[in-house]
């Protein structure tokens, strides 16, 4: 496994604390953020909107996303949609809001991500198959060629339904910190198999720091 392993009962707390500590301790002014989808990330932004103290000037942060389905904003299964929901609408503004646009193709994110550079955070989540944000185990963004940071990508089980897009595995590289939230016994299982070392999309994902924070239901230990 990539990165330090912390087991923790409350996954949604621990993800806001360490997102309050990496801002504060952020190299720039600025602080830039990707978000991810899911029921758990929902309770992620949730708690990190309502952090006692105001540890975050949300005026300094961009948002980008790791990943989307390729539906409209407001869809219920829009990544976007969620993270407005979730946190945005919550802290009430943000410096920057770049969201996902699969009708734009990858090239357009792409020079985005080229013009930012690092991403202080990139949150990201653990599918029961082994995915994370949109790279599936045996889809054609799992071989992404050097030098693309986004591409669009789709299941090739159909388990995961819509096209997406997606940051690649050097998209995500760029990030300083990189933080997993798994929770739940459904996902205890590839978990396990990341941790051994089995080749799954998640546990090919690098960066200059990588931190799992895991409930005991799918802690592998």
């Amino acid at each position: 496994m990539n990165g330090e392993l912390v087991i923790t009962d409350d996954v949604p707390g621990a993800f806001a604390a360490a997102v309050a500590d990496s801002y504060r301790a952020r190299a720039d002014d600025s602080f830039s953020l990707a978000l991810s989808g899911g029921e758990l990330a929902r309770s992620c932004y949730e708690r990190l909107a309502d952090l006692p103290g105001d540890p975050i000037d949300w005026w300094n942060v961009d948002v980008y996303w790791g990943d989307e389905r390729c539906v409209p904003p407001d869809d219920p299964d829009s990544n976007q949609l969620l993270g407005r929901q979730a946190l945005l609408e919550r802290v009430g503004a943000a410096n920057s809001v770049h969201p996902m646009r699969c009708e734009e193709g990858p090239n357009a994110y792409q020079l985005k991500i080229g013009e930012l550079g690092m991403f202080d955070l990139v949150h990201l989540g653990l599918g029961p198959d082994g995915h994370t944000a949109s790279l599936f185990p045996g889809s054609p963004g799992l071989s992404a060629p050097p030098g693309q940071l986004v591409c669009l990508n789709s299941d090739p089980s159909g388990r995961n339904p819509h096209d997406r897009m997606t940051l690649t595995f050097e998209g995500l590289a760029r990030a300083r910190l990189i933080i997993f939230t798994v929770s739940g016994a459904k996902k205890a299982d590839a978990l396990a198999r990341v941790y051994r070392g089995e080749d799954l999309p998640a546990g090919r994902v690098s960066a200059e720091k990588i931190i799992w924070l895991v409930d005991p239901e799918a802690s592998p230990l």
